[in-house]
């Protein structure tokens, strides 16, 4: 392993479009408040799966209307109703999103034809009402492609990208780099189940639809310039990103009232902001950290966490997605394990 090293982030792509969104709430162009399907006609009228068990214990599907419209915010905090094929409970949803390749795994998919598909499928909660980590940063990506009329390569390049000097984060990893790819070994038994999403060393551009939520490639040096940004409350090296109260208030907890948590990701003791997990109180949780500590991590086996009590940015680059959690975990306690100060 090299220190020039380039990874897979999957989910750790999340908090980056996250922070896209919001240099465009900051611009006046959308409101979190604002009903997706203003850009979205494809999914204006979205249903809910409604599970009922009858008395002979048979169970039996109704769709019912969405009480209200899902929001930017909805995305950001993933309390769309959208959900996972891998981990939506209803094996009735799961085989809808696997039919209609809504997470293109067996082949590539536009972003306007994955958004008529998945206009058809149920979702799996009401609006605002659940926690269910789920495709919403993807669907992010495309509302903000349809905001500021241009591609998320674009987007993420001069918002975030060149203002951070991050060189190293895109989309693919070019043929003349390949051989920097750190690869999950074989023997890990999610690999070859993971890898039909990523065909990473083609450029999407023009026939798949950037993710959002999964897409990104990086070093541990470029993705922790972004981290530091975000603990500095929105600034690095003179170049700012977002406010100092737009930082604080993503890092606040937005899933205050609904079911579900992310604690799967997180471990228990967290709740959700906008694009990151926020740290409830100092106990509870299964490693050390502080009250108001942020992270997030992708199913490769990437991490980081952000501690802005103790003034720490620190980040975990693997490629072993069969022991994500044991080794997210561990890297906590080993980083706070040094501290002793």
């Amino acid at each position: 392993m090299t220190a020039d090293a380039v990874f897979m982030l999957a989910s750790m792509t999340k908090p980056i479009t996250s922070v896209a969104t919001m240099t465009m709430v900051e611009e006046g162009l959308l409101k979190l408040s604002d009903p997706i399907s203003n850009w979205m006609p494809e999914l204006k009228d979205m249903k809910v799966e409604v599970r009922r068990t009858g008395p002979d214990g048979q169970a039996s599907f109704e769709e019912v209307k969405a009480e209200r419209p899902i929001t930017v915010q909805d995305l950001l905090r993933h309390t769309s109703g959208f959900f996972y094929a891998g981990s939506v409970r209803s094996p009735r949803l799961k085989e809808m999103y696997d039919s209609a390749n809504i997470e293109a795994r067996e082949n590539d998919l536009t972003g306007d034809e994955m958004l008529k598909r998945l206009g058809q499928i149920p979702l799996a909660h009401q609006p605002g009402t659940t926690f269910e980590y789920s495709i919403s940063t993807d669907v992010l990506g495309l509302l903000l492609e349809r905001v500021a009329k241009m591609p998320l390569d674009r987007i993420f390049k001069e918002r975030i990208f060149e203002p951070l000097g991050m060189r190293e984060t895109g989309w693919f990893v070019p043929q003349d780099q390949v051989a920097r790819l750190a690869e999950t070994l074989d023997s890990d038994p999610q690999k070859q189940t993971m890898v039909k999403s990523y065909r990473i060393t083609e450029n999407p551009a023009g026939k798949q639809y950037f993710k959002g939520g999964a897409g990104l490639v990086s070093t541990v040096a470029d993705y922790h310039r972004f981290a530091q940004m975000v603990a500095n409350g929105g600034e690095l090296d003179g170049k700012r990103i977002l406010s100092k109260k737009t930082i604080e208030y993503m890092l606040s907890n937005h899933t205050v009232g609904t079911g579900g948590s992310p604690t799967a990701s997180t471990g228990p003791g967290y709740g959700f902001g906008l694009g990151f997990a926020v740290r409830l109180q100092d106990g509870f949780a299964v490693a050390p950290g502080s009250t108001g500590d942020a992270m997030w991590a992708g199913a490769w086996g990437t991490s980081f966490t952000i501690d802005p009590k103790e003034q720490l940015v620190a980040v975990f680059m693997a490629q072993g997605p069969s022991n994500r959690v044991h080794t997210r975990m561990l890297f906590k306690n080993l980083i706070y394990g040094a501290m002793v100060e």
